[in-house]
């Protein structure tokens, strides 16, 4: 034996030791059309312009919670 890995030759002509190649192997289980018709497609039709909160609605919320923070502080100190 020249390798671990390799098959024993006494079992050289054994038709268990029939591998498939790696193009059969992966094709084994796919059918003839494996491809699959587009189920989203790309493109096309009109895009919307994505609506952003203002300016001021981002700093309303960011003083909101800075004054909950110290609300809290202050009731529980």
């Amino acid at each position: 034996m020249g390798s671990p890995h390799s098959i024993d030759p006494r079992a050289h002509d054994d038709p268990r030791n029939r591998y498939p190649t790696d193009d059969q192997f992966y094709r084994s289980d796919r059918p003839d059309q494996a491809a699959l018709p587009e189920d989203r497609p790309r493109g096309g039709g009109p895009t919307h312009s994505v609506k952003h909160r203002g300016t001021w609605a981002t700093v309303a919320l960011v003083a909101g919670i800075i004054l909950l923070i110290l609300v809290g502080i202050a009731l529980f100190p």
